[in-house]
């Protein structure tokens, strides 16, 4: 049996205000104030309060600037230097997710199986090796990376870890999922890049999955279904490019969400012999106000049953990956001691719908 032990999750120290990084990005872009009045607009309708950076610039004044330069003329950081820092920055806030994570549970050498997740930094050795390293992991521990996959990413990772436990009655494995999407600020002014730019930010999420450890409320995972929407391919996007990763968010991901969340919701349902009335809590990825919007109206839920999702979005913003397991961390701490299902969905490129099913146990 695979189950959900504890996830824990990590931030990086830089803390700025939604209205603090519309002014940086308005002059980043170098707007006239036409344009900075047409991204205001949206950056007050995006739900957000606060986001977290591993880069300091956006909530500083232009003179202190280190990462961006002040002169518009002046090239953006190529790909390198933003790996550069990708290498410097996510394995701290790894290992600080895991250790919050397994704190009370179990020590670092009993982790069998390690899943690092990201899609905004890769190199080799990886991500995975230097937390083995760092943390005095097992030498011959079981370890996989999946990368590149975007915000539904973790739930493929939690996939994976189940297959692990149902396999290997004393697995301990740890996922962690570490997003730095702030890297990738791009310095022309397009609808991508003014989305983006409202919507990501950075943080490290880690979920202890076994079949060995307990714990007063543990999920146990029950069921995985996902499915693929083509016709929204071109919508949603990540390309490698040489001024770092360039991300397609079109305007349109919302309808193409609202047209498919119903029949995806039916279908993983059924994958797993339940019905909408069974399901007790909703763990939402928090793509965005307009998603987690259509979703509600489409599959009528309360407002408390978005509270979770909204809470991790206003507080922290779209972290990719590791979005979904914050906001299923802040549901486990606050949920009672009463039967539960927990239904979870993410959202990313091809236009990919992966959902979880976990009950109490």
């Amino acid at each position: 049996m695979a189950n959900i032990i504890s996830i824990g999750t990590a931030v990086p120290e830089y803390k700025h205000a939604q209205e603090d990084i519309l002014h940086f990005m308005q002059k980043a872009f170098g707007l006239n104030n036409d344009e900075k009045r047409k991204l205001a607009f949206l950056y007050h309708h995006s739900s957000i309060n606060t986001r977290y950076s591993v880069v300091p610039d956006f909530g500083q004044p232009e003179a202190e600037w280190s990462f961006i330069p002040t002169d518009p003329t002046t090239p953006f950081p190529m790909l390198d230097k933003r790996m550069e820092l990708y290498a410097q920055h996510s394995l701290p806030l790894s290992v600080a997710a895991i250790n919050d994570c397994i704190d009370g549970y179990i020590h670092p050498p009993e982790i069998t199986h390690l899943i690092t997740v990201s899609c905004t930094g890769m190199s080799a050795p990886g991500l995975d090796l230097q937390v083995v390293e760092a943390m005095g992991l097992a030498a011959n521990i079981n370890r996989t990376s999946v990368n590149f996959m975007g915000c539904y990413a973790a739930i493929h990772a939690l996939k994976l870890a189940k297959m692990i436990c149902d396999t290997h009655e004393e697995a301990n494995v740890v996922i962690v999922a570490t997003e730095l999407c702030t890297l990738h600020f791009q310095q022309e002014f397009t609808l991508d890049n003014a989305a983006s730019s409202l919507l990501f930010a950075d943080g490290s999420a880690a979920i202890l999955v076994s079949s060995k450890t307990t714990a007063p409320h543990a999920l146990s995972l029950q069921s995985f279904y996902s499915q693929i929407a083509f016709k929204g391919k071109n919508d949603m996007g990540w390309e490698i490019s040489n001024k770092g990763f360039l991300m397609s968010l079109s305007a349109y991901i919302p309808q193409l969400i609202q047209e498919d969340i119903s029949s995806l919701v039916t279908n993983a349902l059924a994958n797993g012999n339940l019905t909408t009335g069974d399901i007790t809590h909703w763990c939402i990825h928090p793509g965005g106000k307009k998603i987690l919007e259509v979703i509600q109206k489409q599959m009528n839920l309360c407002d408390c049953q978005m509270a979770y999702s909204k809470e991790v979005l206003s507080n922290y913003g779209n972290m990719s990956s590791a979005s979904v397991l914050f906001v299923l961390k802040s549901m486990m701490e606050k949920m009672p001691n009463a039967p539960a299902n927990v239904f979870g969905v993410a959202f990313g490129p091809g236009l990919t719908m992966e959902t979880f099913i976990a009950s109490s146990v």
